[in-house]
């Protein structure tokens, strides 16, 4: 048999090594959070535990651990003659549970006397985060951001996409936490992950990122919606180089629109949302609001929404969060055009591609 435990700080540094990151989870823990690229080949599923934890604490755990035995055996059968018939004996998993090791020791040992080479986190997933959790201050310091800044709609969002569609490195936090970061920001139908998944998510973006090149990324305040920045990551976006986003105020309103649909087409998810707004801005404010979008007339709404509520005190605000701003590089757009949005980014990759050569230049000159 061949069945090996590493220690989590070591399967962290191994990952890549792998064949297979395999979950031995049930479904609703996996969900909540898991190791990059894992699969779930759950030994006990989530109503299996539940019943084998009732028969734990009603009958005995004498008891229960037959009934677990009997269920897991039947699981690991099930996932092998889906997934494992094909493997070649040179395949490498690594494995995992919660804590304990029971569950994932089970699966280890099945796949180790088939003749596969398996490892096993020690501590399982509950290690791996510690060591996560350990291992992401220095990840996010060790590298340099461009913190692209701007009023509400004056297209970040956009122009981030546009950088890594041509070929910039980009830290989209409001993809990886599924939200929008204002008020406003909920997105229908994307639920946003738990806390520890964007953790993980954000120390999985900041570890494939290569340090000799900027990391380009939306200023952001300490939360995306309920995610929660860790303090590492906005403390090194906070202490770096800031661009300032320019688009004028009917493009962005148009740029806004677009950008939330469903604002349009579904007045009361809008006006719903709106309804977050009544402790600032007063019942009688926000009731007016709610009138005019089921009027028909949002665009107004979110006219007002950018003159009252989201630019009064942004320019104020940004400095104060981002030591730099006051020396931002303006990125005036000319529209919201995926043209124009094209061409900014290929100029921003131009102008720090000629500004990294001539700090090597100055480094081999001063050396």
């Amino acid at each position: 048999m061949s069945v090996h435990a590493i220690p989590a700080s070591e399967a962290l540094a191994r990952l890549a090594e792998f064949s297979a990151v395999i979950d031995a989870r049930s479904e609703g823990e996996y969900a909540i959070d898991r190791l990059p690229g894992a699969l779930n080949w759950p030994s006990l599923h989530d109503e299996e535990r539940v019943q084998v934890g009732t028969l734990y604490k009603q009958v005995s755990p004498f008891e229960a651990r037959k009934l677990g035995a009997a269920l897991v055996a039947r699981n690991i059968a099930s996932h092998i003659e889906r997934e494992g018939m094909d493997k070649p004996k040179s395949w490498r998993p690594l494995l995992y549970c919660w804590r304990g090791g029971q569950r994932s020791g089970a699966l280890a040992l099945v796949l180790g006397q088939i003749g596969f080479r398996v490892s096993l986190i020690e501590g399982g997933y509950k290690a791996f985060r510690a060591a996560m959790l350990a291992d992401l201050p220095a990840q996010a310091q060790r590298l340099s951001y461009r913190v692209v800044c701007g009023p509400t709609g004056s297209g970040k969002t956009r122009l981030l996409h546009a950088l890594q569609g041509a070929g910039a490195q980009v830290l989209d936090l409001e993809a990886l936490a599924s939200h929008r970061a204002s008020v406003l920001g909920l997105i229908p139908g994307q639920p946003q992950p738990s806390q520890k998944r964007f953790e993980m998510l954000i120390w999985e973006q900041l570890r494939g990122f290569d340090a000799t090149r900027p990391v380009f990324v939306e200023a952001e305040s300490k939360k995306v919606g309920n995610c929660t920045l860790p303090e590492s990551l906005i403390g090194a976006m906070r202490a770096s180089d800031c661009l300032r986003v320019d688009l004028s105020d009917d493009e962005r309103v148009a740029l806004l629109l677009e950008d939330y649909p469903f604002f349009v087409s579904d007045p009361a998810f809008f006006c719903q949302r709106l309804d977050t707004l009544v402790a600032l801005r007063g019942h009688a404010v926000i009731d007016e609001w709610k009138r005019l979008v089921h009027a028909g007339q949002t665009e107004s709404v979110v006219r007002e929404l950018l003159a009252v509520h989201y630019d009064p005190g942004y320019a104020a605000s940004t400095r104060r969060n981002f030591a730099r701003f006051g020396d931002a590089l303006s990125v005036v757009l000319a529209d919201r055009s995926p043209q124009t949005l094209a061409q900014a980014a290929v100029t921003l990759i131009r102008g720090q591609d000629q500004r990294a050569a001539a700090d090597t230049a100055a480094a081999r000159i001063s050396g």
